[in-house]
């Protein structure tokens, strides 16, 4: 048995036939959730009763991988922005590049940035990077501490040292690195510019809890929707509000399906005069064609060993769905058909998560229903990835005052600022397909290590 096994399973008979069966602490640990508005659309983040746990020489081959594949993102960003034949297979539209085109002013491409990663005993794949505006950050960080006290959690901490890496500071000195790196001398107003819901009931959001950080750190923050900005006398504002630093919380193709390149934004992102992050050149690495460069090696050959190492070993073979010749293996072979008759190892996927296209898993499908996604995929920019099996557990709830335990499947996402993992967070969902399931949530991600 396994540390990690040893430790779960000592957690579970804790709830199962120890002092924390009758779910009392459950309760009170779900009214703190409430009480630290730890919730989203009036649903609990998390409706578990354990939080995700990570070994430490994990997390530490969690930690190198990542920071290895976020050179290598940069570095292959460098290249496409030199060249408008790698430009055109990142699929962007032609506001996109405009945007894309235009130099942040620090010198990073993503000042925050979150990995979608499948960690199960010693095998690890990443399938996405969120360069765009990462969240989960400030839940994370709320949800690790109420955890942490938690009685079957400090029952557990006498035998096994646990760790959680917050987020919330790591994400401040990032901004602010990039303002200065910006140019930035005072001290700057910050921006959370996200669209704000229709109704008040739906309005609470994480980054309240980032406004009300900052604020406790000495910085003047604002929550402010896009279409209250204006631009004058060289000052981005809202109503009187001055805005040195913006942290962008809206994705660019939601952006511009709303607003032009004359935005008051885009005009003082484009004149210098506010920092913005993430920048929308991010959107390079933020969609998922960008994996399909890295996954070329007659692209990557020269890239640093330790790059080529993490890509070959990390990174599942992706492909912009377009009729092309590719290599797959070593072996040349005709995309479109190569994607047709594998269905069953492959995953056809949105290039940008926005809107409301969705995953198509191949095992989940028959022939008949795969080729049409396939004829749809190549009507808009998809790409095709092979399909990485999922990390999964099993994971205590309380449902209906009872103790159930669900088998989960579990993504973690490592984030990253300036390059450099510092946190981590755990989502959890439903295993089979199916309807959406009311057990998806958050979980928060400890690192577990021996005592003494």
């Amino acid at each position: 048995m396994t540390q990690l096994d040893e430790a779960i399973s000592r957690y579970n008979k804790l709830l199962e036939t120890g002092p924390y069966r009758d779910l009392a602490w459950a309760h009170e640990l779900q009214a703190r959730m409430e009480a630290g508005r730890l919730t989203s659309g009036g649903r609990l983040l998390c409706p578990f009763l354990r939080p995700n746990l990570v070994m430490r020489r994990q997390y530490d081959a969690l930690v190198k991988t990542s920071e290895a594949l976020i050179s290598a993102i940069e570095r292959m960003q460098q290249m496409v922005l030199a060249s408008p034949a790698l430009l055109a297979r990142i699929e962007l539209l032609p506001a996109e590049k405009m945007l894309a085109a235009l130099a942040p002013g620090y010198q990073t491409t993503e000042v925050s940035a979150r990995f979608d990663m499948h960690l199960s005993n010693d095998a690890m794949h990443v399938v996405q990077l969120n360069a765009d505006s990462p969240s989960g950050v400030a839940y994370d960080e709320g949800l690790a501490e109420l955890f942490y006290d938690s009685p079957p959690v400090k029952d557990l901490r006498k035998k096994f040292r646990l760790t959680h890496l917050g987020g919330k500071k790591h994400f401040l000195a990032s901004l602010l690195k990039a303002y200065k790196q910006f140019g930035g001398r005072k001290k700057p107003n910050i921006a959370i510019v996200e669209l704000r819901a229709p109704f008040p009931a739906a309005r609470q959001s994480e980054y309240e809890l980032f406004r009300d950080y900052f604020r406790a750190s000495g910085y003047a923050c604002e929550i402010v929707s896009p279409d209250q900005l204006e631009y004058r006398n060289q000052v981005l504002r809202s109503n009187s509000f001055e805005i040195d630093l913006v942290y962008r919380r809206i994705n660019v193709q939601e952006f511009l399906t709303r607003f032009d390149l004359s935005h008051p934004l885009v005009e003082a992102y484009r004149q210098h005069k506010v920092c913005v992050v993430n920048s929308f050149r991010a959107e390079l690495a933020h969609k998922k064609a960008m994996f399909g460069l890295l996954t070329d090696e007659t692209l990557t050959a020269k890239f640093p060993a330790a790059e080529r190492k993490a890509i070959r070993e990390h990174v599942p073979w992706t492909r912009v769905v377009t009729a092309t010749k590719t290599k797959y293996r070593n072996k040349n072979v005709d995309l479109l058909e190569f994607i047709r008759t594998h269905r069953e190892k492959l995953v056809l996927k949105p290039d940008d998560g926005y809107g409301d296209q969705h995953s198509a898993f191949g095992l989940e499908m028959d022939q008949t229903a795969w080729e049409r996604t396939l004829r749809e995929a190549q009507r808009t920019p998809f790409v095709v990835q092979e399909r990485v099996a999922p990390a999964t557990a099993m994971f205590p709830l309380a449902t209906d005052g009872h103790l159930e335990v669900r088998e989960m499947r579990v993504d973690l996402h490592p984030q990253a600022y300036f390059g450099k993992i510092a946190g981590c967070s755990s989502w959890l969902s439903a295993t089979s397909p199916g309807p959406y399931s009311t057990s998806a949530g958050m979980a928060p991600t400890f690192i577990l290590d021996s005592k003494g």
